[in-house]
């Protein structure tokens, strides 16, 4: 039994869905979970659309009119023959999203964002999964918030592990018994009073992850638009290279510093069960793409990582106290109420510098309630870069004609909030 995963750029257009679905024919007769994100820049049109809705600094209507008319178009080129049911499904999906939008905001912010959000996958699921049922790709449709059970965690859902295990043991794994495919939804979740949430942007790695483990898989294979894991983004590197393998180990602290090939959360389950992952492109599926797996040999292969539209905060007691155990606590524990994560930090006798992404509806009711207990300094528009297996010559280019902030190094890692 595998798990795929595909994502959002995998699916973007119609070529692309006839692309995945010459991928599946290929892996015919296997047992197979697959995954899929909402499609193309999706996510990133609803969230404008909840952003629109609650804190009203857009056009709602004109937002919701492109996704539709986005989803509508795809059908009209995957299916020269009308699709009754397919067409019922997506304007019921529509329309209970026109309803919460005629609604005034009743709940918080991530409360809203989830339960909007999520349509994006239900949408590309139902979609791909018909289109699939009439190229003879036969597959059964699943909705994942049946069967990955998280706590009220909005925007960021704690995975139930004990409870997802045994609804993916009595509800997916008898359905494999009489289908071949199963194709669910990535990155969203259900509650147990029945509302949706999302595991935290590019969750659906975390997803294929989680049924992985769950199912016993043999392997998971992460589809992506590059032949595998990458030392650079080619916007800020020339001359990539591609890491032919990576052990698990290596995999988890690239991701854990911001690498965008794989979820963070996505290599700690595989690894507890020795379940193989892969990294391929769909764009030249027989290419051999990336494996992580246990291994003992080090990654010696220079990695950088880059984060653009940092924060640098800069926070300090307001009366003349050093930065202790009881200030560090009460500031931790505001980071983790407004689920802000720390993506660089550094501390000093009386200030504690922290670099993070330059969330405003996360980062602005943070600064408001600091600012009751600390003088709190920024700097916007910073970039973050990361480097593993550094040297000291790459040191010097990268942050040349630049403005250092704050760095930090380790034997294989040399971190620098950089400005411009």
């Amino acid at each position: 039994m595998q798990v795929f995963k595909f994502g959002g750029a995998s699916v973007k257009d119609a070529a692309s869905v006839k692309n995945v679905a010459s991928i599946l024919k290929k892996y015919s007769g296997e047992q197979t979970i697959v995954v899929i994100s909402a499609m193309g820049k999706t996510t990133n049109k609803l969230e404008a659309l909840v952003n629109a809705y609650f804190y009203k600094t857009g056009d709602v209507t004109s937002i919701f009119n492109d996704l539709k008319t986005y989803h509508f178009s795809l059908l009209e080129e995957l299916f020269p023959e009308k699709n009754d049911n397919l067409i019922n499904d997506l304007d019921n999906v529509f329309l209970e999203l026109l309803w919460a939008l005629e609604e005034e905001p009743a709940f918080s912010y991530n409360h809203h964002y989830d339960q909007m959000v999520s349509q994006g996958e239900i949408l590309s699921t139902k979609i791909i999964s018909a289109y699939l049922n009439t190229l003879g790709v036969k597959n059964l449709w699943l909705d994942a918030r049946g069967i990955i059970q998280t706590d009220n965690s909005y925007r960021d859902g704690k995975v139930d592990y004990v409870l997802s295990e045994q609804l993916v043991k009595t509800q997916l794994i008898p359905l494999l018994n009489t289908h071949k495919v199963i194709l669910t939804q990535g990155f969203i979740g259900g509650t147990s009073e029945n509302y949706t949430t999302t595991l935290g942007r590019e969750g659906s790695d975390y997803t294929a992850a989680l049924l992985a483990y769950f199912t016993d898989a043999k392997h998971v294979i992460i589809w992506k638009d590059v032949p595998g894991v990458v030392n650079a983004d080619p916007k800020y590197v020339k001359n990539t290279k591609k890491i032919q393998e990576l052990s698990y180990h290596d995999a988890i602290e690239l991701t854990y510093f911001g690498a965008s090939v794989i979820h963070p959360k996505t290599i700690k389950p595989l690894q507890n069960k020795n379940i193989t992952l892969y990294v391929k492109s769909f764009l030249n599926p027989s290419e051999t793409g990336t494996v992580i797996r246990e291994g003992d040999k080090r990654n010696s292969v220079t990695s950088y990582i880059f984060k653009e539209d940092q924060i640098l905060l800069s926070i300090q007691p307001k009366d003349f106290s050093f930065i202790a155990e009881d200030n560090l606590s009460l500031i931790f524990s505001l980071f983790s109420k407004y689920n802000v994560r720390v993506n660089m930090m550094q501390n000093s006798a009386i200030s504690f510098s922290v670099c993070t992404d330059n969330d405003k509806y996360k980062i602005e009711p943070l600064v408001t309630e600091l600012q009751n207990q600390f003088k709190v300094l920024y700097n916007t528009g910073v970039q973050l870069m990361t480097i593993r297996n550094y040297n000291q010559e790459i040191i010097a280019k990268l942050s040349e004609n630049k403005l250092v902030l704050i760095e930090q190094r380790s034997r294989n890692t040399h971190q620098m909030v950089l400005k411009d």
